[in-house]
């Protein structure tokens, strides 16, 4: 049985954890401009940028490399999925594409997130 080396696994938390920030993060920007000026459900904006609230609550945890964070926003990014799945299939345009990236950005911060669970847990 050859045993991989230890110094590998710092180096995949690592990445893993950023690609976890970079995903939450750009996904809060997603929503914020996409409801104020990329294609709002009303001219102008809409109150449905507010959507992005809930993913402020695990992002200084997130930033942190809190375990616990990462456990249950795991939970919480497949809302955004969900989301961005259902708008995908009625919108139109613009908002279609937009509602895609929303749901590639959970799928890479859940597994992103994964990855960094995995790599920290102890044996």
């Amino acid at each position: 049985m050859i045993a991989r080396p230890m110094r590998h696994v710092p180096i995949a938390r690592n990445r893993a954890w950023l690609a976890a920030c970079a995903a939450l993060i750009a996904l809060i920007f997603l929503c914020v401009a996409w409801e104020l000026w990329l294609a709002p459900l009303k001219p102008g904006g809409s109150w449905l940028v507010l959507k992005a609230l809930p993913l402020l609550a695990p992002l200084f945890g997130v930033l942190r490399g809190r375990r616990y964070t990462f456990q249950w926003s795991t939970l919480l990014i497949w809302l955004y999925a969900a989301e961005g799945a259902t708008r995908a299939m009625t919108d139109f345009g613009l908002g279609a594409g937009l509602a895609l990236a929303e749901v590639g950005l959970s799928i890479a911060y859940f597994a992103a997130a994964v990855a960094y669970l995995r790599s920290t847990r102890s044996s």
